[in-house]
């Protein structure tokens, strides 16, 4: 497994600090170079390392929609108690 792709894995990290640090225009340069590299390192990835990345997006984005239809289901319910009390 090549480690080639921790070259711009670490350059979009180190960018991303200075996007996040700097309060200049040169900032925005950055971070779109942070996004950049972040992108060429997930291409390069070993496939080992894309599915499991996938996983956990996949396993967050599931977690995140229950929360979200949780919380949709309590606004109705606080609304439908309204409604019928008036």
């Amino acid at each position: 497994m090549t480690l080639s792709f921790l070259i711009p894995l670490f350059t979009g990290l180190i960018t991303g600090y200075i996007f996040k640090k700097g309060v200049d225009e040169i900032t925005y340069f950055a971070g779109i170079l942070a996004v950049i590299s972040l992108i060429i390192s997930l291409v390069l990835a070993p496939w080992q390392i894309q599915l499991l990345l996938l996983i956990v997006v996949l396993i967050t984005t599931q977690r995140l929609l229950e929360k979200n239809e949780y919380k949709m289901n309590r606004q109705q319910n606080n609304q439908d108690r309204r409604n019928s009390s008036s």
